[in-house]
């Protein structure tokens, strides 16, 4: 496959260093919340606060990240990616300083939200410069190897964080998203705008634009099928702490692996997906990977609680189709729009986090057997998912999409 323009142009990165930042700063929601996972309990004791409250900073950080790419979205659309990049990335770097230096949960809870507005920036406009850069045709493979790599941080970094707590406090968690921060801002300073034709109304018509965005029936339908696994999955993420250490009794680091496993199904998903898609139809595909998490929640429900390993056995599946259907849906949804890329990114971003949010607040709340609520929630999100993509899988806006390309097995 031929470098695209876009990418020729960066003098300092090329396009592998292009790549590289894209999947890194598409990996600010795992870094963010996955490093932290085994020191939430933790954290709940050193503030003598109830989980539900220590939970809050892992709850209000996703609503408000979600809530921040709508901002930054369309204003990447007008004023470039880099500036945005810039100014968001400064921002998440100073807040995890502060989250480092909290004295209560709640200033810790106040920077956490300062640092999900921050770190929005970068996600907001990672999916926005890969379709800057690449065709319709090259797009998906393109998707596919990022999330391949993005998902490695659920399996690293659980471990990173256990490992980190032997050697430092709480704290030096959220130093460590600090460096992450600096990290990032280095690769922004050395960006060259990706963008090609920018956004020329106001700074209010262009908010605006997601209004019209989201009034795109065919982008709009498929937002909402392509957003309900979150509400599982982020489930899972927001009580594995609890089910693990506390319901199980594991210790920190033992409860990483346990994590890591279920999150090795996620770079295995998209892999999967660029694999099966070359004997079998996009539209096969995405109704098996829905039916396969309703099926692996009813197991979770029936042998989840035997034991950690069964848990990670069972729920693996849903892990593995969630992550799968993630490619062809997100390129779906970009070619809804010929323009507002920025508008598009930022709502299948916030979206998708708004749900999370739902799901890991229902999970948060006092169940007597949160293993059980956890496979009822995956059934249910697996068979509303069938039923939807039934009715829009033969609509033009889908079937007109390429099914696939190689190019990425050209390079």
């Amino acid at each position: 496959m031929n470098a695209p323009s876009a990418a020729r142009r960066q003098r300092y990165l090329g396009e592998a260093g292009l790549i590289a930042l894209i999947t890194f700063l598409s990996a600010f929601v795992p870094l963010s919340t996955d490093l932290y996972l085994p020191a939430l309990p933790g954290m709940a004791l050193y503030f003598d606060v109830s989980a539900d409250l220590a939970n809050l900073t892992l709850i209000l950080f996703f609503v408000f990240f979600g809530a921040g790419t709508l901002l930054w979205g369309p204003l990447s659309d007008k004023y470039g990616r880099r500036p945005v990049l810039l100014i968001g990335l400064s921002i998440y770097s100073a807040a995890s300083l502060a989250c480092a230096g909290s004295w209560d949960i709640y200033h810790l809870i106040a920077f956490r939200i300062l640092q999900a507005v921050g770190g929005s920036g970068a996600f907001a406009v990672a999916t926005a410069m890969i379709k800057d850069v690449y065709d319709s045709r090259s797009r998906e493979p393109i998707l596919a190897f990022v999330q391949s790599m993005v998902l490695i941080s659920p399996v690293a970094a659980p471990v990173l964080g256990a490992l980190l707590l032997k050697f430092m406090s709480w704290r030096g968690i959220f130093w460590t998203l600090a460096l992450i921060g600096v990290l990032a801002l280095a690769g922004a300073v050395a960006l060259q705008e990706t963008i090609d034709q920018r956004y020329t109304g106001s700074l209010l018509q262009s908010l605006g634009r997601l209004q019209v965005t989201a009034k795109n029936p065919a982008f709009s339908s498929l937002l909402l099928l392509f957003s309900l696994p979150s509400l599982s999955s982020m489930a899972f993420i927001a009580s594995s702490s609890y089910i693990y250490i506390n319901g199980f009794g594991l210790s920190e680091q033992v409860y990483s692996y346990y994590f890591a496993v279920n999150a090795l199904g996620l770079v295995f998903g998209p892999m999967l997906y660029m694999r099966m898609s070359r004997k079998y139809r996009r539209r096969s595909i995405i109704i098996t990977c829905f039916a396969a998490i309703s099926a692996s929640g009813l197991m979770v429900s029936i042998f989840g609680g035997f034991s950690p390993w069964m848990l990670a056995i069972v729920l693996l599946p849903a892990t593995i189709s969630a992550s799968c259907v993630r490619t062809p849906g997100v390129n779906l949804m970009l070619e809804q729009q010929r323009e507002d890329t920025g508008s598009a990114a930022a709502l299948m971003s916030c979206f998708g986090i708004f749900m999370g949010s739902i799901g890991m607040t229902v999970i948060s709340l006092n169940w007597g057997n949160t293993i059980l609520i956890l496979g009822v929630m995956n059934a249910l999100v697996g068979l509303a998912c069938v039923a939807r993509w039934l009715r829009i899988s033969q609509k033009p806006y889908v079937t007109q999409v390429p099914e696939r390309c190689s190019a990425l097995a050209s390079r």
